[in-house]
């Protein structure tokens, strides 16, 4: 007599019922999933109070502006070309740094505005913005 062999007269049968395995296992999974909400696995402590308050200096603004005739304009002081590399180069020193807002007329030549991007450049000035107006409606 083989195992494996299905004949008539053999009342042993090699194949495995799995009907009250599978129903076991998910009467098991309903129970899980219903017992899985009710654990709380958090451990519960007295933790210390602590207020954070970030401590952000918010940089210097320095309105540079030029006009039409190419003169320029340090928080409306006029400066000069040796001045104005003076005081980009001690502004570069502040920490934290300024931001530079540049502001020029419609009409001033781009090459002066170019001559003073260069300087705030050479400087040490990394932050810069350009200021312009809202089109009119």
């Amino acid at each position: 007599m083989s195992m494996g062999s299905l004949s008539d007269d053999d009342d042993f049968n090699p194949e495995i019922n799995t009907t009250p395995l599978v129903d076991v296992m998910l009467v098991l999974l309903i129970i899980f999933i219903m017992t899985i909400p009710v654990m709380n696995h958090a451990v519960k402590l007295d933790l210390p109070r602590a207020a954070n308050q970030p401590n952000e200096v918010k940089p210097e603004t320095i309105n540079l502006s030029i006009d039409a005739a190419g003169k320029v304009y340090w928080n409306n002081e006029i400066l000069d070309e040796s001045q104005l590399a003076a005081r980009v180069a001690d502004a570069a020193k502040v920490t934290p740094q300024p931001e530079l807002h540049l502001r020029a007329e419609r009409t001033t030549p781009y090459e002066k505005v170019a001559q003073v991007m260069a300087a705030a450049q050479s400087g040490g000035l990394s932050k810069m913005g350009f200021v312009t107006e809202a089109p009119k409606k």
